[in-house]
């Protein structure tokens, strides 16, 4: 039986009683994990990053430096967030009320982005809720993402457009002589194309 690895939380981290966290996970220098949080096995969550209230992280997910998580954001296992990467929760923000008083929890209710295995977001992207990362697609930095985003999706620009495709090796597929069949140039995987989604080939 192979005993759980620690759980690795620095003295200036701030991390609420009320959180979940994986076994083998690491919260590093002023990163804020908020109550009832989730959060898997083996995870990073780098410097200042902020993970909010009943945010669900699966295993092995990694929320670099300044990374900004809002609730009630789902992040699936494998899941990479790049540095300053925003995840919004409010659709129409607004500081005040019509009537100019300021906004309180009751006053909206929070849409989360869900982000489905293995998918990255790059550095300074910008996911606004309510959208879902397909599996293993990949937001590239500094991207604006207003609607959902299919698996293996190579997305790009403000707001994003997909531009190609990606394998589970991050690297862009290459066209091959076959009509709508991918190839990754890391792994040899074959994916097929069809309807604006792509699928592993089956044996």
């Amino acid at each position: 039986m192979t005993a759980e690895l620690p759980v690795r939380i620095v003295d200036t981290a701030d991390v609420a009683n009320g959180a979940s966290i994986g076994a083998g996970s690491s919260i590093w220098h002023l990163a804020q994990v908020r109550e009832g949080v989730q959060m898997g096995e083996n995870c990073i969550v780098g410097r200042g990053a902020y993970i909010g209230t009943g945010v669900v992280m699966g295993d092995n997910c990694k929320v670099q430096n300044y990374a900004l998580v809002y609730e009630p954001a789902k992040l699936g296992n494998g899941v990479f967030i790049g540095p300053a990467v925003v995840l919004t929760n409010d659709t129409y923000p607004r500081a005040i009320n019509p009537d100019g008083t300021i906004k309180s929890a009751h006053d909206w209710e929070p849409v989360g982005v869900t982000i489905e295995q293995g998918a990255s977001i790059g550095a300074r992207a910008t996911c606004v809720a309510p959208v879902t990362i397909g599996a293993w697609a990949t937001v590239a930095a500094g991207a604006v993402v207003v609607k959902d985003v299919p698996a293996h999706a190579l997305v790009v620009g403000v707001p994003a457009k997909r531009i190609g495709w990606v394998g589970k090796a991050g690297t862009p597929l290459q066209p091959t002589d076959e009509e709508n069949v991918w190839v990754c140039p890391t792994t040899g995987t074959r994916y097929v194309e069809s309807n604006e989604t792509l699928q592993e080939e089956s044996a």
